[in-house]
């Protein structure tokens, strides 16, 4: 027969666990918000097109490509 108070201890741990494992979730990086040195280096270039207006809409494309 299993004591009451192993019983409480199984629940009380347990109980931890799931505080802890809430408390990770809620301070996990999100890693679609990382970009390494190559995307970053993307994202800056096309603002940097973006501010020489040199962007081609994607309507503009696909008459150019004939879709």
């Amino acid at each position: 027969m299993v004591e009451a108070g192993f019983e409480e201890r199984v629940i009380r741990e347990l109980d931890l666990i799931k505080k802890q494992l809430t408390d990770i979730r809620e301070h996990m990086v999100d890693i679609d918000c990382i970009l390494s040195d190559r995307e970053r280096k993307l994202v800056d270039k096309s603002y940097e097109h973006q501010k020489k207006e040199k962007l081609t809409s994607l309507s503009d494309l696909k008459k150019e490509l004939g879709l």
